[in-house]
């Protein structure tokens, strides 16, 4: 068990519980000497240490782990208008939200960066190393880049990025694989 190797003091019987039960167990008595209470856990400093080290450690790993995506673009009218723009010499699909043209940014992987790198997952990786987010989109943008065809009819999902954002993360990609 997790808690066993993490916390191996843990899994120790205390001495009261070795012992079978008696029959006429005493009631629980208030102690005056130091020392622990019967049927409690001793832990000494070093004990205490160790697990306040891991549970410091755990609480790291939890955080290095937790990504969280902004939520979705506010699904109103004016955000759900797509146009197709010519992009690098490609027609790309492209929502105006909250005044930035943003574009399909599986989309755009296809047709600039498929060759260049492993995956969309290593696109998402190298985004958040270059420190830019990119926008969520919402279901009726979804809905609307899947039946123009930029994104395969079971994606549920999808995300936006600016032309400007796209060219550093190009950039990126191109300069990597040449250094």
């Amino acid at each position: 068990m997790l808690v066993n190797a993490l916390y191996p003091f843990l899994a120790m019987e205390s001495p009261i519980s070795q012992h079978k039960s008696d029959p006429h167990p005493s009631p629980p008595r208030a102690h005056s000497s130091p020392g622990p209470t019967p049927g409690s856990i001793s832990l000494s400093l070093g004990m205490i240490q160790t697990v306040n080290h891991q549970n410091s450690l755990l609480s790291k790993l939890h955080k290095a782990t937790t990504y969280s995506s902004p939520p979705p673009v506010a699904c109103n009218p004016d955000n759900n208008v797509c146009k197709l723009i010519d992009y690098r010499g490609a027609k790309v699909a492209a929502f105006n939200v909250e005044g930035r043209e943003l574009i399909c940014l599986p989309q755009a992987f296809e047709l600039f960066l498929k060759h260049l790198v492993g995956g969309l997952h290593t696109v998402y990786t190298k985004l958040k190393r270059l420190d830019i987010t990119p926008v969520v989109c919402n279901v009726e943008q979804v809905r609307i880049l899947r039946g123009l065809g930029a994104i395969q009819p079971g994606v549920n999902r999808c995300k936006l990025i600016s032309c400007k954002e796209f060219d550093v993360l190009y950039e990126d990609c191109t300069n990597s694989r040449n250094g």
